[in-house]
């Protein structure tokens, strides 16, 4: 039975990663911020005494808009904490996945596939492109198993409610009304137990050093996520669009997913709209 770190392990995709490598009979370890700031080599050091067999490095400031205000803290955690934990992969040869984001910025063709061109448009994504970068570095120079995974706009059950997917969702079964700020942009949303499965088979990827875009493949606007949530509930809520254009705004987004699909075997099996049935679900069960 392997045993597995886990930090970040109380956060969104944690939280699932961490069920499903339970239920997989995995010994899980979790590290979180209750635990102390993974900036602090002192925190990660105490794992050094114990066996560890593969890390899944998920820690990280989340929330984009937020980096505008307070840039030093994702460097903090997506940087100096990385490297804290490639310390503690190299002086115990463990293989890591880290959870990155896709960093493409403004795409220079669709679909995006990981050789094209990497341009971070806000500090959260520079953060995570600088953790990659060290990634890679320590792969190469130290001989380590690294994989990154970089996930398109993920949605799924209890995701907080600044994030799109359940604001609309919501709207639609709690408002009089819908209100965003712009119906226009596009993006690759995919459901969060198929990326979780993506990570999965991340270890047991051959291959040095890798990195794998996650995604349905598809994109879809604002407008047409409202549709598709208001379809599934059988609504017709009026749409305000206030028509903001948020900083550094990219309007289009959808994943090139094909080198997972041939070198991870693994393809989404949740459609949008059966990813959005599934969290209505959740939540209508929830509330009984």
């Amino acid at each position: 039975m392997k045993t597995i770190l886990v930090t970040g392990a109380n956060g969104f995709i944690g939280r699932a990663l961490t069920k499903k490598l339970t239920d997989k009979k995995y010994n899980v370890m979790e590290l979180n911020s209750s635990d102390g700031d993974i900036s602090v080599i002192d925190l990660i050091k105490k794992y050094s005494t114990i066996h560890i067999d593969y890390i899944f490095h998920l820690a990280s400031r989340t929330f984009v808009p937020d980096s505008w205000d307070d840039p030093i803290s994702f460097y903090k955690t997506s940087v100096i904490g990385t490297n804290n934990i490639l310390e503690l992969c190299r002086n115990k040869n463990i293989a890591l996945t880290f959870v990155s984001a896709y960093l493409y910025g403004a795409p220079v063709k669709l679909p995006i596939s990981e050789d094209d061109p990497i341009q971070p448009n806000n500090h959260y994504a520079n953060s995570k492109y600088m953790a990659e970068n060290l990634c890679k570095f320590y792969s190469e120079q130290h001989d380590l198993k690294v994989t990154i995974a970089r996930p398109f706009n993920i949605y799924g059950k209890e995701q907080k409610e600044n994030f799109l997917i359940p604001y609309i969702i919501d709207q639609v079964l709690n408002s009089s009304v819908i209100k965003v700020k712009d119906l226009q942009p596009k993006r690759d949303y995919v459901y969060l137990d198929d990326f979780i499965n993506g990570l999965l088979n991340t270890i047991e990827s051959k291959e040095k050093f890798s990195v794998y875009n996650f995604g349905s493949g598809i994109e879809l606007s604002v407008k047409e996520v409202i549709n598709i949530v208001q379809k599934i509930e059988n609504t017709n809520k009026k749409i305000y669009s206030e028509e903001i254009e948020r900083k550094n705004e990219i309007m289009n987004v959808v994943a090139d997913i094909s080198k997972a699909k041939e070198n991870l075997n693994w393809v989404p099996n949740y459609t949008f709209e059966e990813g959005i049935l599934e969290i209505i679900k959740d939540i209508k069960n929830g509330k009984k």
